[in-house]
């Protein structure tokens, strides 16, 4: 996907704020949080997004610890979808 076809549907029911199902060319699909840091604007001019995965989410939520996220590359990305909370 494009990022701007991300941004789209990020912006701004999604970032920060609700899961987000992400389907992958080569791996499988799993639920995680977008969100929004210093490199933010950086990262997706690049079509790089900081994602928390499922396991950590719980715990980002209390603590908004941006070292449990991992930078996913959105041309890998084939389709974006309402996730679910854990």
């Amino acid at each position: 996907m494009t990022s701007e076809q991300i941004e789209k549907f990020l912006e701004p029911k999604h970032l920060d704020k609700h899961p987000v199902k992400i389907s992958f060319k080569t791996r499988n699909s799993f639920s995680g949080i977008f969100i929004q840091t210093n490199d933010y604007r950086d990262l997706k001019s690049k079509n790089f997004w900081r994602i928390v995965t499922e396991t950590h989410m719980k715990q980002w939520r209390e603590t908004k610890d941006n070292n449990l996220a991992k930078i996913f590359n959105g041309a890998e990305f084939t389709r974006l979808a309402e996730g679910s909370e854990n």
